[in-house]
């Protein structure tokens, strides 16, 4: 019967995977280092590149990598107290490292 032709749209950017994105972002000369960059660093990048104005982002408290780096310090922090017999102290420490942890999964 009426066979309706399906237009070729393009799906928004948050929908995309990262394997679409880089696509997408070696198409722009001016995007450089797209196999390094992230769902949201490509997503942001490709909309600089088109002239789209980004909203506000939303952040949670920070970003994955800043919560890891604290992870990191803390875990030295811990393993000092624990060689000094400081056990309140790396007790403390140990459950700040948890909670570190659960916001990166939920970041994620």
């Amino acid at each position: 019967m009426g066979s309706k032709k399906k237009e070729d749209k393009e799906k928004p950017l948050e929908k995309m995977t990262a394997k679409e994105l880089r696509e997408l972002g070696k198409q722009h000369p001016e995007i450089t280092g797209v196999y390094g960059m992230n769902k949201i660093e490509l997503i942001s990048a490709i909309k600089k590149a088109r002239g789209i104005e980004e909203g506000p982002i939303r952040q949670a408290d920070a970003s994955v990598r800043e919560i890891k780096a604290k992870i990191r310090s803390l875990r030295v922090s811990r393993e000092s107290a624990l060689e000094s017999a400081d056990f309140k102290k790396a007790f403390f420490l140990r459950r700040r490292i948890s909670r570190m942890k659960k916001k990166t999964r939920r970041a994620a």
